[in-house]
């Protein structure tokens, strides 16, 4: 399948693989290295976010869609970034980066709900 979104897809498919590589190997690391609720919660959100990430990069049409995934997987990225500084050195990235990430992840996929809703995907 030919990508025609342009940078945006490009950032959103490169965000994609990493965010789902990344959900992978703390899943790995959460079930043979013991119980831990950071690198759980980096798993769920990076193995459900990058299927999403990838199939705007695929399909996504409209400035509104793709500036939202972009918008979602720099949340997801934060999200995922904030939990493990707060596994491996134990302190937050940022006061505040696990709200702020999660807020901003919201807001992606209302922005998805949004250009759906008022019909910016091009078909």
């Amino acid at each position: 399948m030919m990508m025609e979104n342009g940078w945006a897809g490009r950032v959103l498919m490169v965000g994609a693989g990493i965010v789902g590589a990344v959900g992978v190997m703390a899943a790995a690391r959460a079930s043979h290295g013991g119980e831990s609720r950071n690198l759980g919660a980096i798993a769920m959100i990076c193995l459900a976010h990058g299927p999403a990430l990838l199939g705007l990069a695929l399909a996504g049409r409209g400035r509104l869609l793709l500036a939202s995934g972009i918008v979602l997987a720099a949340g997801t990225a934060l999200f995922a970034a904030d939990l493990g500084i707060r596994e491996w050195l134990g302190h937050a990235l940022l006061p505040g980066a696990a709200p702020l990430a999660g807020g901003t992840m919201v807001l992606g996929w209302i922005g998805i709900a949004f250009s759906g809703a008022i019909g910016l995907r091009k078909t």
